[in-house]
């Protein structure tokens, strides 16, 4: 038997990481603005600080949510599947709840507004772990690294479809400021929910889980014996002791590289008008998102050729040569693009093989809880690090941006290097035996089939 990933079906499971990013996009551009005018309409200020404060919610919701909801949905044995009703309710909730935002707003209702987000916060987080639980359920686990690159591709389309909302539906005016359109507000609220119903339905009515995970429950067997573990993982036990190693090693990994990436992301517009002198940063994150998205599914070559591990050490030293050379870029220019094509293919080359190795350390009945440590080690470290790279400003300067940004993804190479795969010789010896047994088998066949003729031929002779 051999293992095949089924294109079509890992596209149709990404449709709900999708609406997850187009959601994001729209909400963390608008959300901030509309607090801004708020708080100035109603208290004569900006609250700058409780603007962040409320928009850092979503980190430390996700922080408690995603682990219980991801180990929750483990426990889950409905007609619809076990991750299936979490999607479909979370996501009914944020599609309906999400135009009521702009609708408060219009209404200046400072209270109503930020209720909307909590409520819309809270039911995201139901969702999120389980829908990216539900391709390592049905993907057996050596193909978990190209699903994974599919459903990034398709999530960050989404992200840049919601990116595309905000562009058009907002004014640019002298100065390159961007102000609130009062008229066209509803639509990028309203367009994002609509493609969240289509998403949803595509999914509901292709996506059948129960039917798959018996469908499929051969070759997930055949993906646990090629698994990239060091100890056998078995159901309702605990890991061994290099793969419970390895796990904490992944999570501090995952961390420090996202502790690093998030500082980027988060003050990159502040570090381009203080250093570099300009407002066009926002073409660089752009041009690091595409390179990102371009290099999602060519990355899993590489992950074939020589592995995850070595494939995220790769990834993890272009972000280093990357940010390292931006240090001594003084001007926004062709040199800064080409360094963020640059990392934007490390980071794709990263992501793309880092959640299949937690994964990778589950069994069918925890999926959903190794996810939620994946992404509680995240949102543990986008919480941080804006506080910390902020101290760092107030003591050093917007110059401390790209160093530090560099330094703790050198940290986490350091750490990660540390992690223990075992050898390829098991898979390859997997491999050759299947291959061995195949070629037996039809030896088998064939002395039987030519028994079956000499026996014939004989009896015609008589």
């Amino acid at each position: 038997m051999e293992l095949k990933l089924n294109t079509k079906r890992t596209l149709f499971i990404g449709f709900s990481f999708f609406t997850i990013l187009m959601l994001w996009q729209v909400y963390n551009y608008y959300c901030p603005l509309f607090l801004k005018e708020l708080f100035l309409n109603n208290y004569g200020n900006e609250n700058n600080y409780l603007i962040g404060l409320i928009m850092a919610m979503d980190n430390i919701l996700a922080l408690i949510m995603l682990p219980i909801f991801g180990s929750l949905s483990d426990k889950t044995n409905t007609k619809l599947g076990k991750r299936m009703p979490y999607i479909i309710i979370g996501t009914i909730i944020s599609l309906l709840a999400f135009p009521f935002i702009v609708l408060l707003f219009i209404e200046n209702s400072v209270v109503g507004v930020i209720l909307m987000m909590a409520l819309i916060l809270i039911a995201m987080n139901i969702y999120r772990a389980p829908s990216v639980a539900l391709m390592p359920d049905v993907t057996p686990k050596p193909l978990r690294a190209k699903a994974n690159a599919i459903i990034n591709f398709v999530g960050y389309i989404g992200a840049i479809i919601g990116s595309i909302l905000t562009m058009i539906f907002t004014k640019k005016v002298e100065g390159g400021d961007r102000i609130l359109v009062g008229n066209y507000l509803y639509f990028p609220f309203i367009i994002t929910s609509i493609f969240m119903v289509v998403a949803l339905v595509v999914l509901v009515l292709k996506i059948k889980e129960n039917k798959l995970v018996e469908e499929m429950k051969e070759q997930m067997e055949l993906g646990e014996k090629l698994s990239e573990t060091n100890e056998k993982i078995v159901d309702d036990a605990p890991l061994g002791k290099t793969d419970k190693f390895n796990l904490w090693i992944l999570i501090f990994s995952v961390f420090l590289w996202y502790f690093a990436f998030n500082a980027v992301e988060t003050f990159g517009s502040t570090y381009a008008l203080s250093v570099l002198n300009t407002k066009n940063w926002g073409i660089a994150t752009s041009i690091l998102a595409i390179s990102s998205l371009i290099t999602f599914l060519p990355s899993t070559y590489l992950t074939k050729k020589v592995g995850r591990k070595i494939s995220i050490v790769i990834g993890l030293a272009l972000m280093i040569l990357s940010l390292g050379i931006a240090i001594f870029v003084t001007k926004f220019g062709v040199v800064l693009i080409l360094l963020m094509i640059v990392a934007g293919m490390g980071w794709a080359i990263i992501n793309v093989n880092s959640y299949p190795m937690f994964v990778e350390l589950s069994s069918s009945k925890n999926v959903g809880k190794f996810t939620g440590y994946y992404y509680a080690s995240s949102q543990i470290a986008q919480s941080i690090t804006p506080v910390v790279i902020g101290f760092v400003f107030d003591l050093i300067g917007y110059r401390a941006y790209f160093p530090y940004a560099c330094i703790f993804m050198a940290v986490a190479l350091l750490v990660f290097s540390f992690v223990k795969v075992p050898k390829k010789a098991k898979a390859v010896e997997l491999n050759e035996t299947n291959k061995t047994n195949e070629s037996a088998e039809n030896l088998d066949n064939n002395k039987t089939n030519l028994s079956d003729n000499n026996k014939e031929n004989s009896n015609k002779n008589k």
